[in-house]
């Protein structure tokens, strides 16, 4: 019998290395030319995984292995994506934690993951030594600081063999930012990670040698899996919302951006400041938002500025991203005057592969989908079926909730 591949999602950013080792991987900012160009720290492919595998041999001398938890405090950039693939390679499992949600949040999250080991950057050193009963489980800590390039580059050249990992081993802990309820921890698994990026490959048509600018730190991780170059924005990731729109169009225009995904917050921000300006970027394939509705105005507003663009709402929660896409245009064109009627607001169709199902309400908490009860298909008011392998339904919900009721009859849900 033929042993099975391994699942370890490291394995992307080798293979990444291996057929495309020239390519740009990342453009992490560091300043401005006298111009005022924005200057970048760069990595090749074939850069960024050697110096992950050398992250990755510093992690085993330290003892650091399968089924560790890390807690991550790094700024996002360069050593936000090369630490986190040093320890996917050794089995690891980094804890990711959106700085966004406040303090007290961020506290409680540590203090619930348990990690063993800090990697962390000066700032969050001090705050672990301050608040030194949430991180009680931390056994060893390692900075992030100047000296960490100097402490990896010490460390073997030598190919690091990359620990095999199954689908259902524990890649990493992700947690939510909390804008639609209390910040909770999801546990991805090494499968969950390689499902997702075939679905979001495949839903929105993205290809090797795209740019990407991530609005969002922890979708940089799926780029060396995509094969797209991660350019990193100048935003404060505790106070994403403080962006400026132009730092944001400037690195698009420089860096020939086509694919970025944000929250309509930013995009709002972004829509305003285009309207003063008048100015297209038309190297933009499509945008992506998710987090909060796609308001149709701004959807209109976006289009003229990015020509080219596709505009899309993925729909799903942290732990299955999407799970369905509605396009701009087909808001414009067919679900916002149902919406503007109180029909809610439209989240597309299913992703192809991807089986929805609907249980019913409880009061009670329901433990795991084997206590759960799924709507039957067939009967109207609980069930709708769709496309291809999808099934959607929805049971009478609270009035105070009524708004999320699935209505549509054509495939789309509500």
């Amino acid at each position: 019998m033929s042993e099975e591949p391994s699942l370890n999602v490291a394995r992307f950013l080798t293979m990444r290395a291996a057929d495309s080792p020239r390519i740009c991987a990342l453009k992490a900012p560091i300043g401005r030319t006298p111009e005022g160009a924005i200057r970048y720290e760069e990595r090749t492919f074939a850069e960024l995984n050697l110096e992950s595998d050398q992250v990755a041999h510093g992690l085993t001398e330290k003892g650091i292995g399968a089924g560790t938890r890390v807690l991550l405090m790094v700024r996002p950039g360069s050593d936000l994506i090369r630490c986190c693939f040093a320890l996917f390679k050794v089995g690891a499992v980094p804890v990711v934690i959106d700085p966004g949600m406040g303090l007290k949040h961020f506290l409680a999250c540590v203090r619930r993951t348990r990690p063993e080991v800090l990697m962390a950057i000066p700032l969050g050193q001090w705050i672990s030594r301050l608040f030194s009963g949430s991180f009680r489980s931390v056994k060893d800590r390692i900075p992030v600081g100047k000296r960490f390039p100097s402490w990896y580059r010490s460390c073997s050249t030598v190919p690091f063999q990359v620990v095999k990992r199954s689908s259902d081993d524990l890649a990493a802990i992700l947690f939510t930012s909390g804008s639609t309820g209390p910040p909770k921890g999801v546990l991805y698994g090494h499968g969950q990670f390689d499902a997702q990026v075939t679905l979001v490959r495949e839903t929105f048509s993205i290809e090797p040698g795209e740019v990407d600018l991530p609005m969002l730190p922890v979708f940089a991780l799926f780029n060396p899996a995509l094969g797209m170059t991660t350019v990193v924005p100048e935003i404060n990731p505790g106070k994403p919302a403080s962006a400026e729109p132009a730092r944001i169009l400037q690195a698009i225009e420089q860096c020939s951006v086509t694919n970025s995904f944000g929250s309509p917050v930013l995009w709002k921000k972004i829509g305003h400041y285009l309207t003063r300006t008048g100015r297209q970027y038309p190297s933009m394939r499509r945008i992506l938002m998710a987090g909060a509705p796609m308001p149709p105005a701004l959807v209109r507003t976006l289009h003229p500025f990015f020509p080219k663009a596709r505009i899309w709402s993925p729909y799903g929660a942290t732990e299955c991203l999407p799970v369905s896409a509605i396009e701009g245009r087909t808001i414009l064109e067919s679900t916002q005057e149902k919406t503007r009627q109180g029909a809610g607001t439209c989240v597309g169709e299913a992703v192809a592969g991807v089986r929805i199902q609907i249980i019913r309400i409880a009061d009670q908490a329901i433990g795991s989908l084997d206590e759960a009860e799924i709507l039957p298909v067939g009967k109207i008011g609980e069930i709708i079926a769709t496309g291809p392998s999808v099934t959607v339904g929805y049971d009478a919900l609270p009035e105070a909730t009524e708004r999320a009721k699935i209505r549509d009859l054509e495939g789309h849900i509500w």
